[in-house]
């Protein structure tokens, strides 16, 4: 396997791991308004991702980085053609993590509340952005002979990218409730429950109707399959919660999320950016990607780095794995 094709895949993984793990994070900032009845819920939801949401969103960074590093000019057209969602994303997480850390700074409740909005808002942006950017990718952009995006901000607002990014805000929603209910006990845990199995029905549908259009419009053989397990995960993780199997149903969300993923890529390959204007334009995995010494070098780091971050952070959620509620949040007062 040429070393742009090994990148490519690993960059999917990449997406992969960041929309897994942050994914849960976008879900339990969302809830909030559903399942936070007062403060003390809102502040157990919090609590259930408090150690780990700026872990998982390290792993953007590193997606992003290895992106530019072994696809830079996929990374200059993206970023440069998607500038101002992107930069929503951006202002999106940062005013998130603003809140997870100033939102306990002052006991007013207008205080609070200020800032659980800013985290929900915060949490929905970026779920439904990523879809729509990641929607456009596949669709195809209006692209020069110099590979620059010369459409405007309102044509990535188009039906099948908006309905990506639906998708990955069902996803995440979904996702994250599902964690709620593994990370929980008592009132909050059934509740979180219930939600998901009520938000698992719309997720169905609007994610199967994605997948198929995606599969019909832009698929190859290998990505209807790839769809196909994303769907049977999805409706195998709905049933699952239906039977209280709260863990088995977030594992399943990671399968359906990380399906969808692969399923997204390999509609793109052997692309990274279609030209819907012109096929002489499109990025390819050969024309966007860097020297081959620059992946090779990239591949000796990863080889050696990613082992020891996949076992931190593996550590990590062992050391919280356990559930908490509104009483460890009470007696944490006194």
């Amino acid at each position: 396997m040429d070393l742009n094709v090994l990148w490519f895949w690993i960059i999917a993984a990449m997406f992969i791991g960041y929309f897994v793990l942050d994914g849960f994070d976008f879900g339990v900032g969302m809830s909030l308004p559903f399942l936070g009845k007062d403060d003390t819920d809102r502040r157990v939801l919090i609590n259930t991702i408090g150690p780990v949401w700026d872990l998982n969103e390290t792993w953007v960074i590193v997606a992003g980085a290895s992106l530019f590093a072994a696809f830079p000019e996929w990374y200059a057209t993206m970023f440069s053609g998607f500038y101002l969602a992107l930069l929503l994303i951006l202002l999106a997480l940062i005013a998130r993590g603003v809140s997870f850390e100033y939102r306990h700074q002052r006991p007013e409740l207008k205080w609070k509340k200020s800032f659980d909005a800013m985290i929900v808002v915060g949490s929905a942006v970026p779920a439904l952005l990523w879809g729509v950017a990641f929607g456009n990718v596949v669709r195809g952009v209006p692209l020069d002979s110099n590979f620059n995006y010369i459409g405007t901000f309102f044509d990535l607002l188009n039906p099948y990218a908006l309905l990506a990014g639906l998708t990955t805000l069902l996803l995440f929603f979904t996702h994250g409730v599902i964690f709620v209910s593994t990370k929980t006990e008592g009132e909050i845990r059934v509740r979180a429950r219930a939600l998901a199995i009520r938000s698992g029905i719309v997720t169905i549908v609007v994610a199967a109707s994605f997948l198929v259009w995606t599969t019909l419009a832009y698929g190859t053989l290998a990505s209807g399959i790839l769809a196909a397990v994303a769907a049977v995960a999805l409706i195998a993780a709905y049933l699952a919660n239906l039977r209280g199997n709260e863990r088995t149903a977030f594992g399943l969300m990671a399968v359906t999320i990380g399906f969808a993923v692969l399923t997204l890529f390999a509609s793109l390959f052997p692309d990274v950016m279609p030209a819907s204007n012109d096929v002489a334009n499109s990025l390819t995995i050969q024309n966007a990607s860097s020297t081959p010494y620059t992946l090779q070098v990239m591949s000796w780091t990863a080889l050696i780095a990613a082992p020891v971050i996949l076992l931190y952070q593996g550590w990590t959620y062992w050391v919280f794995r356990k559930r908490i509620g509104r009483a460890h949040i009470e007696a944490a007062v006194h």
